[in-house]
């Protein structure tokens, strides 16, 4: 809806969209309960938060003489299969064609991403600050910087063409591998992972890879990851929700027509320059292509994450590989690599940071350090799956601490 909006109003009232959005399902928690639910959901919600935007619009002379035309835009998108064919030199789809606005070169990288995350895929403040472990008044500022460049830029609604299009790219997919990345591992709440989030960053991905324009070795190269990742989603958790490690998993639960998916489009990327994306697509390949744990090509691993590290030095990275080297040289030698990540200081709160020292003392029948590891990954942590798992784990520190 915001991204509808938007395009019909203009992006400099980015933030009139997103109000009245918010006020149109406002009205509806507050009006359905009495009055029961409309025949046509969206289309009522779409022409309240459309009132209301021209309720504020009629107060501008400059919108006196388009109030016809804007009438006329608004009804035509609310149709559905009514609506008119998009031209196929643009991108079929209103958030597609936003995050590309948001991703303008004008607006500081920083900002392009957390300005999609917020205003086209629904993130908090604190989601985004979690995506990219800082803190929310860093990313509140963000937000607001990159707003007030649309406003002062004048930046239109439109998508650029050719070597334009191309410069924000990388915004829109760092975007979408942002999005999948919080449903496939939720940061908050009761589920750990969130099927309706992945399934549509994986859609934005096919209509990205289907434009001439995102039909790079790059987009198929996310693509490839998102549908590889996805493809394990079945196996991830037991029947009563907890969460299960990679080398617990039922393989047989892996959804085989997306590892074909997924492997489709990781050889479509194999041309051209490799990106993060491509080394990213190879890991979960390793892992989809495996009969077992055990028989995992865990050098190889290892070998992507080295690369994938020279490319993108971020202490995420460096502690992912920490797990690998573990497989391959024993857990000393994994927490010593994570006691030698730059940055560390980073990840202080960052729960997996915690879990994954945890688990590497406790292979190392360090049991006192894995256990406050644990504890502090168990205060950190929101999920409840994954609450549970840790508590677990702790438990199991605790018979050793006892004997020690």
């Amino acid at each position: 809806m915001i991204a509808a909006l938007t395009g019909i109003f203009g992006i400099e009232h980015l933030a009139l969209a997103e109000d009245v959005v918010q006020e149109a399902l406002a009205r509806a928690l507050q009006t359905w309960p009495f009055y029961g639910v409309p025949q046509n959901p969206p289309a009522w919600l779409m022409r309240t938060a459309r009132n209301l935007a021209l309720d504020v619009v009629r107060r501008q002379k400059i919108f006196l003489e388009k109030e016809p035309e804007i009438i006329r835009l608004t009804e035509e998108r609310s149709r559905g299969p009514d609506a008119p064919v998009v031209p196929e030199t643009e991108i079929p789809d209103d958030r597609l064609r936003l995050m590309f606005v948001c991703c303008h070169p004008q607006i500081p990288p920083d900002a392009q991403v957390a300005l999609a995350l917020k205003t086209l895929c629904g993130f908090s403040i604190t989601e985004i600050a979690r995506a990219f472990l800082t803190s929310d008044a860093a990313v509140a500022k963000r937000l607001t910087r990159a707003k007030q460049k649309i406003a002062e830029a004048g930046i239109l609604f439109e998508i650029p063409e050719g070597e334009e299009l191309s410069r924000r790219l990388d915004g829109v997919l760092r975007s979408l591998y942002l999005l999948f990345n919080e449903g496939y591992k939720a940061s908050a709440g009761d589920k750990l992972v969130r099927e309706d989030i992945c399934a549509e960053a994986i859609r934005l991905a096919v209509l990205l890879v289907e434009h001439p324009s995102g039909n790079r070795p790059k987009t198929h190269a996310l693509l490839a990851l998102m549908l590889l990742n996805a493809a394990r989603t079945p196996a991830r958790t037991d029947g009563e929700g907890n969460l299960l490690r990679l080398r617990e998993q039922d393989r047989w639960r892996w959804d085989q027509s997306q590892i074909a998916r997924g492997m489709y489009h990781f050889a479509q990327s194999a041309r051209g320059e490799i990106s993060a994306y491509h080394l990213q697509a190879g890991i979960a390949a390793c892992h989809c292509t495996a009969e077992t744990h055990e028989t995992t090509e865990w050098g190889k691993i290892l070998l992507l994450y080295d690369r994938l590290l020279e490319l993108d030095g971020s202490p995420v990275v460096a502690l992912n590989r920490a797990v690998a080297l573990a497989e391959v040289a024993g857990p000393q030698a994994a927490i010593d690599a994570v006691n030698a990540i730059e940055n560390r200081a980073a990840l202080e709160s960052y729960y997996l940071f915690h879990a994954v020292r945890g688990e590497l003392e406790a292979q190392s029948n360090h049991f006192p350090e894995a256990a406050a590891h644990f504890r502090r990954a168990l205060e950190l942590s929101e999920i409840k799956s994954e609450q549970a798992f840790l508590a677990k784990r702790l438990a199991a520190c605790e018979p050793a601490l006892a004997t020690a």
